[in-house]
């Protein structure tokens, strides 16, 4: 049987049949989605194909001529790996799937869905530790940063593209290709150590964000019957308790192995976020507190909480290379996500300055349990927790399919139980977690300072570095590197006093 070979790709050799190669797998998905038969052997987890050698070139020696770095191994030991081609015109756009043209506004709503999460609604208890103006100045400072940090991912991954002659890349897969190729000889052996690490901190990062959930639909549920047995807020084990109960729906809920059902409800769980701002604006200036009374700066531990529970708060910067992945105008890219995380910076500074202007140092977190306890709040913060609850497995689908995609080859059979029995293991895992760090702001800020200081400053800085060191190299007074530098180190201080100060204060509450 003749193996398919992808639109803009080249076979092999004329001289030899791709039918007597026994190294191919037994299905290859090409760049449109479709999967084509080839003789079995094992499957290829990549779309990266080696470029025809002239007509006279036997096979084998188009396999060995041009060893390029991948995930491709194969049974006689020959390792594929990325090839950079002379030819840089290549159109990545035009080898991308019909079905992938969606429009500039409605990847300006992914960037902003995929960005907003439930945890901004925690966030006017970081501006509480760190000082009303000094956490302004620091939202704009870090969010302009991370957004320059997910315009270096983008910008590699596209310049890769026309150097290796790929459509599209995943964020650990571009971590991969750019240390497959760049210039450093030495680190190449670890690339696929540098793809894990990447996708070990989004995985780390995204069920972070389904503890938080946990904890912030704990808190409404015991705010409805603490109200009604007049029970402390901050009884942890109580809460705890709360967390505990959501083990079991949550289980069921993330049995579901497709996401287009839930896709509404997450639309209208960011709808209700913006309502609760809207919400904020109004029991703000309906009685407005004196704006000079609150402290500009506090404590420079709790300026290191705040950029954590900041960092964490933009929920979505792994998004960003699938959602440019299926842009119509991937080019505009920089420009729709500018718009998407103005909007989403700004409804951080809506709940943070108005959350702790209007119920100041005693507020409690979410912010909507401050609220009146009259009908429109009331069915405003069960809204939020049925909807965050549906999101959980949202959220819980990414992660969990990066994990089981290495935890599928150790079976053989049965795949769908066994997909089931690790969903199980993975929610359980992540209740307990939750359930042994109750503290909610302390979480959001470790996860900040752990896992977005990777993925939004150090790892987009270290692949822009190794994307133009050669071409277009380091400009005058090498600029770029000092740049990426500055961004590397930002990122560092971050990962290690924000670890240290939120972790310390979660081990305090165990």
């Amino acid at each position: 049987m003749t193996a398919h070979f992808p639109t803009g790709h080249r076979r092999r050799s004329n001289s030899l049949a791709c039918s007597d190669i026994d190294i191919l797998p037994d299905l290859i998905e090409d760049i449109t989605g479709e999967w084509h038969a080839t003789p079995k052997n094992e499957r290829v987890d990549t779309k990266t194909w080696i470029e025809e050698e002239p007509e006279n070139t036997p096979c084998e020696e188009v396999i060995t001529k041009k060893p390029i770095s991948s995930s491709l191994s194969v049974e006689e030991g020959i390792k594929m790996k990325y090839f950079i081609h002379k030819d840089t015109n290549y159109d990545f756009q035009r080898q991308r799937s019909e079905s992938k043209q969606r429009s500039n506004s409605s990847s300006t709503g992914h960037i902003f869905k995929s960005c907003l999460g439930g945890s901004v609604l925690a966030i006017h208890d970081a501006y509480r530790r760190c000082g009303v103006w000094t956490s302004v100045a620091t939202s704009l400072i870090l969010g302009y940063c991370i957004a320059y940090g997910i315009h270096l991912t983008v910008k590699s991954a596209q310049t890769l593209y026309m150097r290796l002659h790929i459509p599209e890349l995943s964020y650990s897969k571009l971590a991969e290709a750019a240390m497959d190729v760049g210039p450093f000889p030495r680190l190449r052996k670890y690339s696929k150590l540098f793809r894990y690490l990447v996708e070990f901190t989004t995985c780390v990062n995204l069920f972070g964000v389904c503890c938080v959930y946990q904890l912030i639909i704990a808190r409404i549920m015991k705010e409805l019957f603490g109200s009604i047995q007049n029970l402390p807020y901050e009884d942890l084990d109580l809460l705890r308790f709360y967390v505990l109960i959501l083990l079991v729906p949550t289980i069921v809920l993330c049995m579901m192995t497709r996401l287009k059902h839930l896709s509404p409800f997450v639309v209208v769980a960011d709808l209700i976020i913006v309502t609760c701002a809207i919400a904020m604006v109004y029991y703000t200036v309906k009685s407005p507190p004196s704006l000079s009374d609150l402290p500009p700066w506090k404590t420079p531990m709790g300026f290191l909480q705040f950029c954590g529970v900041f960092a964490f708060s933009i929920e979505g910067v792994a998004m960003a290379l699938p959602i440019e992945n299926n842009m119509k105008n991937p080019e505009k890219f920089t420009t729709v996500m500018g718009v998407g995380m103005s909007g989403v910076v700004s409804l951080s500074l809506v709940f943070g300055v108005l959350g702790y202007w209007r119920y100041g140092e005693d507020s409690l977190s979410p912010v909507i349990l401050n609220f009146p306890p009259t009908m429109f709040p009331t069915i405003l913060k069960y809204s939020i927790a049925v909807l965050l609850f549906i999101s959980f497995a949202n959220i819980f689908w990414t992660p969990f399919n990066m994990v089981w995609h290495y935890l599928s080859r150790r079976h053989t059979t049965r795949f769908r139980l066994w997909e089931r029995v690790y969903r199980t293991i993975f929610v359980i895992i992540v209740t307990c977690v939750a359930i042994a760090f109750p503290k909610l702001e302390s979480m959001m800020g470790l996860l900040g300072a752990f896992c977005i200081s990777s993925l939004g400053f150090i790892f987009p800085a270290f692949i822009d570095l190794l994307v133009t060191w050669e071409n277009p190299g380091l400009g005058k007074l090498k600029w770029r590197l000092w740049k990426n530098i500055l961004l590397i180190t930002i990122g560092l201080v971050l990962f290690f006093a924000g670890t240290y100060s939120n972790g310390k204060e979660l081990i305090n509450n165990l």
